[in-house]
């Protein structure tokens, strides 16, 4: 019996009835999405922010589904692509521009799901490009995208600008096979013009300027590239042992050296025989 209560109860909405005139602004708000992208964003977002859906689903999401065919991404894109859309209108209005980007609105979506990735000022400024670069008409979805990924493109930085040779570093933000070596100390060696030659401990690695954390110490300037060739020095043996490798891994992630992992490398120096 109870388990046939819990039923029951599961599938009840307990929730408020629409008034007369929330059900009439449902019907009406119905009505837009089925119209133009605009209208139905904007009505989407009404629908979900005063909760017009409430006495038949517990959820927008559901609601969208059964109502209107409309997956969660699809409903979602709607009401962003709308926002876009006043944003346009109301900052080019702002400006009180000439210019065909502010006469010219998108007609599509599609056309304004780039523009989401922008604050509001930058989406006008996207959007009137695209319009210049598509001759004063209504651009493709495709044109508004590549202009959008060009203004989030970040600067590329000249390396002489960022560094010298012999600089210090810590590595950070390295991707796919070089993420190991986050984390890890190195010596610009070699600088091009975007990017930077670094030595670490069993390596040489070319990177970015933005994968580079400067160490500001004398003591690191003085100690790390020796550290670096005194373990790579070691590294070159054949049959190192296994413990051995561990420990230089170890010791190359390390700006300094302790007392004693200095005693230790020397140890290994003087059984491997390096000079």
């Amino acid at each position: 019996m109870n388990g046939n209560l819990l039923q029951v109860q599961s599938v009840v909405i307990d929730e408020t009835e629409l008034t007369e005139n929330e059900e009439r602004d449902r019907h009406r708000l119905e009505l837009r999405v089925e119209q133009a992208f605009y209208q139905a964003g904007a009505a989407l977002q009404e629908l979900r922010d005063r909760r017009l859906y409430r006495s038949t689903h517990h959820t927008f999401e559901q609601y969208c589904q059964d109502r209107f065919g409309y997956h969660r991404r699809h409903s979602y894109q709607l009401i962003d692509a709308a926002v876009v859309f006043e944003n346009l209108c109301a900052i080019g209005a702002q400006k009180n521009s000439d210019t065909s980007g502010a006469r010219i609105l998108p007609t599509s979506e599609r056309q304004c799901r780039p523009l989401t990735r922008l604050e509001p000022a930058q989406q006008v400024v996207a959007w009137q490009q695209a319009v210049e670069s598509a001759g004063g008409k209504a651009p493709s979805g495709r044109a508004v995208k590549g202009i959008v990924e060009r203004l989030k493109e970040k600067p590329r930085l000249h390396a002489a600008d960022f560094c010298c040779t012999g600089d210090v570093f810590v590595l950070t933000k390295l991707e796919d096979s070089d993420r190991k070596y986050n984390g890890c100390p190195c010596v610009a060696v070699e600088l091009k013009q975007f990017s930077v030659d670094v030595d670490v401990h069993d390596t040489t690695l070319t990177v970015k300027p933005e994968n580079l954390k400067k160490v500001d110490s004398p003591d690191a300037y003085r100690q790390l590239p020796q550290i670096l060739k005194r373990i790579r020095r070691l590294r070159q043996v054949d049959s190192l042992d296994r413990s051995v490798i561990y420990f230089l891994e170890g010791v190359g992630r390390q700006i300094y050296l302790t007392e004693v992992e200095d005693m230790l490398l020397s140890c290994l120096e003087k059984h491997y025989e390096i000079e």
